[in-house]
């Protein structure tokens, strides 16, 4: 296989084939984690939960991003593509998003809030139809860039070991990388390295959506309003899709029975249901551009 046709290959495996059924890899990652979790986080003292914390990263990161490195040494770029296919999530966020969209399109609300809450972390009981095509439009362009271009650039970048250091990273960011009593210190070591992995995949991100929807006012979103985000990685995303899909984003959100007041991103317009179909043709036709510059670069070289 050319080395660039792997992430053309990934793409069309993800998008044909979906995510695995059953035994997913991340799933049996997320077990061993949580054990890890009871193993190490035994202390309340601040300096030695956050030396905790890093060396749980450690221990349940490396070793396999150094076993991916060995497979890949001997199998070759079928490896690679195999690693590449389960770690990127393209068809699961696209049949996540449809799903609420045909909610909403047959107007059962409780549907639709039910759907909305697998992929977003607010508060879903209470959204109308607007508030939920909000979250779910920032849930898309979110993820596309964690889930989906992020994984493949490090793919690009560093192969299979580079895709597994990247997405058991981001695994442990969305398990324990959160402000509060429980994680803020010793999560505190993985949300800054799921930080510095995606800095340039989610600018990349942020550049094909200005790419691929209207550049202009994407590009302006982008470089005014995502410094006014809680995270520079998401802010560029977002503030770059918002604009790109000629939508607000942001704004007010229920977070464990409290409103939260976020900056506002994007344009005047208020999301409605076909805005996460927009969402994902967004996302889906950034895809196609990354999958031909490879091709195309793949061809040259």
């Amino acid at each position: 296989m050319n080395y660039f046709l792997l992430i053309p290959s990934v793409i069309a495996l993800d998008l044909i084939l979906g995510e695995p059924k059953r035994y997913h890899p991340l799933v049996g990652f997320g077990y061993l984690a949580d054990r890890f979790e009871q193993l190490f986080h035994r202390t309340q003292a601040k300096l030695p939960q956050f030396l905790l914390g890093s060396l749980a990263w450690i221990f349940l990161v490396i070793p396999l991003a150094l076993l991916a490195y060995f497979l890949e040494q001997q199998l070759g770029l079928w490896f690679s593509a195999l690693v590449g296919y389960l770690a990127i999530g393209a068809n699961s966020l696209k049949a996540h998003a449809l799903q609420i969209y045909h909610a909403l399109q047959q107007d059962d609300l409780p549907q639709a809030r039910e759907k909305v809450a697998y992929i977003v972390s607010r508060d879903t009981s209470e959204l109308n139809e607007q508030e939920i095509s909000r979250a779910s439009v920032e849930s898309v362009l979110e993820n596309g860039s964690d889930a989906i271009f992020a994984a493949l650039f490090w793919l690009i970048v560093a192969g299979a070991p580079g895709v597994v250091l990247y997405r058991l990273s981001n695994t442990l960011d969305a398990m324990w990388g959160y402000c509060n009593a429980r994680y803020e210190y010793f999560g505190k070591f993985s949300a800054r390295m799921d930080d510095v992995l995606n800095w340039i995949p989610a600018r990349l991100t942020a550049l094909s959506y200005v790419l691929m929807g209207k550049s202009l006012t994407a590009w302006l979103c982008w470089q005014q309003q995502a410094r006014n985000w809680y995270s520079s990685n998401a802010g560029a995303v977002m503030a770059s899709g918002a604009g790109a899909l000629d939508v607000q984003l942001g704004g007010m959100a229920r977070y464990h029975g409290k409103q939260k007041s976020r900056p506002i991103l994007g344009t005047e317009r208020p999301a409605e249901a076909d805005d996460i179909q927009a969402a994902w043709d967004l996302v889906f036709r950034s895809l196609l551009l990354w999958a031909i510059i490879t091709t195309v670069i793949g061809a040259v070289l």
